[in-house]
């Protein structure tokens, strides 16, 4: 006796509509959620239709570097400050050069202004320098001598560069530095722990821990003297206040790359003498932070450095792997100002490091932009900074929201002529697809910057017609299966398949249009090409879990079951026609010739 045959198994949305229905809604009230849990319940708009914040910034030459104010200079300035503010390329700010040696940068609103200027007013050249000795950042009465011992262990706070695990010495001059007796905690960005390259034990000369540093700079190690001048810069330097560590900055910035200098932890709680500079910010091909959860550091900021720049990193940490603390730190210096001193305890090869320890995510990100974004021969001031209104005004927008709602509605009443019950499918999928839309929208605002402009209105606006006409190719493909004289629940699954393929196809065609539309442009032609890639993706997940699990719902329901006139669905009105059915045993009639 043969063995009955296996049915296919029945999808999920088939077999349990009621399930992905649930999904959809489990999303909506999730994202609904999280606007209210982050306190943004509108997306964030751009300068043209709220205004925002202009900064005029004007370019300075660097000494030595006369010549350096130039259109490469200034074009690649302006691509630095506009990832810097931009982010992903859909907050809205515009950067534009103006003239010779201005640049305009314009914020949206909603937007951090004093964070922007931050960014934007740090644009100056990167350098990787050795730390020849170091001390509290408060001024020094008069050096006063200090024993060796103590001068070689006092370390304080700065960073280490480890090649693998820290020795227990070394450990234990960490965790000091979190005690109340140590220097004053960083605020603004964390103080990184370690310079790392592989987890490769290597011991790093260390001397007996002492929690704080030392007020008056010990004397260097291995018989390298201080010279005087810099010595007597060191113990007037006073890093306590933000004013002076400005004056310092300014004047360390305008050094020569080959010249010691003095300079301040940008937090004002170390000073330091520093020697040449060894690696330039040029040599950083990329950095950017990154969640290590493989070996519990937390956040840390990977480098990479370019072919010429690794082996100047490699000789470099290779000499200072061999000396003793403070002069085992490399510290990296932005604008004239120290931004991180890790500790160094092996030769890095490879073109790439890690700094870790103490960052949380923004402050990872912050080292990373400016280690990636800071490398530029300029320096710029602030010129002039006002507050600018809507470029377009609210009577604009409002025309805009108009436009777009007559067009909706003339969708609308299409919808309802000729689909008529099916209508209604078609306008729960549009305000599913509307909320998930806006809620995303307005969560993008705080967490990537994106702001919502007159083209980014308009790519949602042709959202509308891209998902109606999903909507359309699956109505229709039941409908041609009705035509064929089937009922309405196996005309629900068989068009299905051939619906997907095409509703898949033309999605797919449109995504690819947004991204290279995204990846190729510049500007506010960025936030359309992001809204339509967006709304593209957001239809494709609608006709999968609502539009489809909803059609399976209502194929049991009699009104559509039984091809109601107003169902749009009424077989008589689609012009079916009932199976030819030949009569069990009968042959076909064959005309005989007489």
């Amino acid at each position: 006796m043969a063995a009955p045959k296996k049915g296919r198994r029945a999808p999920a949305s088939q077999g349990h509509p009621g399930r992905a229905l649930i999904l959809v809604l489990i999303a909506i009230v999730g994202l609904i959620g999280g606007m209210f849990y982050s306190g943004t319940l509108t997306p964030r708009l751009g300068i043209d239709l709220a205004g925002g914040t202009s900064f005029t910034l004007a370019a300075q030459n660097q000494p030595g570097k006369p010549n350096a104010i130039n259109e490469t200079n200034m074009k690649t300035a302006s691509d630095i400050m506009e990832r810097r503010v931009n982010g992903l390329g859909v907050s809205e700010a515009e950067v534009q050069t103006q003239g010779d040696n201005h640049i305009i940068v314009n914020i949206p609103k909603g937007t951090d202004a004093k964070q922007a200027r931050e960014q934007v007013g740090t644009t100056a050249q990167l350098g990787f320098r050795p730390v020849l000795t170091n001390a509290a950042g408060t001024k020094t009465p008069e050096p006063k001598p200090s024993p060796s011992q103590s001068g070689a262990g006092g370390k304080g706070k700065g960073d280490k560069a480890a090649g693998g695990k820290a020795q227990p010495g070394t450990q234990q001059n960490a965790s000091s530095s979190q005690s109340p007796s140590s220097k004053p905690t960083s605020q603004g960005r964390a103080v990184t722990d370690a310079l790392k390259k592989a987890p490769s034990p290597k011991p790093t000369p260390s001397g007996p821990a002492k929690p704080s540093l030392p007020a008056t700079p010990p004397p260097p190690p291995g018989g390298a003297a201080i010279p005087p001048a810099l010595q007597k810069q060191l113990n007037a330097l006073d890093c306590s206040t933000k004013q002076s560590r400005a004056a310092a900055g300014q004047k360390a910035s305008g050094a020569k790359p080959s010249d010691p200098i003095v300079a301040c932890k940008d937090d004002g709680t170390q000073k330091y003498v520093l020697g040449p500079v060894g690696v330039e910010g040029t040599d950083v091909k990329d950095a950017k932070a990154v969640f290590d959860s493989q070996q519990g550091q937390g956040w840390i900021v990977q480098m990479d450095f370019t072919s010429e720049g690794g082996k100047k990193f490699a000789d470099v940490t290779g000499k200072l792997a061999t000396k003793a603390q403070p002069q085992n730190q490399f510290a990296i210096v932005l604008d004239g100002a120290v931004v991180s001193d890790p500790r160094v305890s092996e030769r890095l090869n490879g073109g790439n490091a890690t700094i870790s320890g103490g960052f949380n995510q923004q402050s990872a990100e912050d080292l990373g932009n400016m280690l990636s974004y800071g490398a530029l021969p300029l320096s710029f001031k602030i010129d002039d900074e006002t507050t600018v209104t809507a470029a377009l005004g609210g009577e604009q927008l409002h025309a805009g929201l108009i436009a777009g709602a007559i067009g909706l509605a003339l969708v609308v009443l299409y919808l309802v002529a000729y689909y008529r019950g099916l209508s209604l499918v078609a306008l729960a999928s549009l305000c599913v697809s509307a909320i998930l839309t806006y809620a995303i929208m307005t969560l993008l605002g705080p967490a990537i910057g994106f702001a919502l402009n007159l083209p980014a209105v308009c790519g949602a606006i042709v959202a509308i017609g891209i998902t109606a006409d999903s909507f359309i190719v699956y109505f229709e493909r039941i409908r041609d299966e009705i035509r064929e004289g089937r009922t309405l629940r196996p005309a629900v699954e068989r068009g299905w398949p051939r619906a997907r393929r095409t509703i898949l196809v033309s999605d797919f065609v449109s995504f690819l249009a947004a991204a290279v539309l995204f990846i190729v442009t510049v500007g506010k032609v960025k936030g359309f090409a992001f809204t339509l890639g967006l709304t593209t993706v957001l239809d494709v997940v609608v006709v999968f879990f609502f539009t489809k699990p909803l059609m399976t719902l209502l194929a049991r329901r009699k009104f559509f079951a039984d091809g109601h006139p107003w169902s749009g669905l009424d077989p008589k009105r689609l012009g079916a026609r009932p199976p030819l059915r030949r009569r069990r045993g009968s042959a076909p009639t064959q005309t005989k010739e007489a």
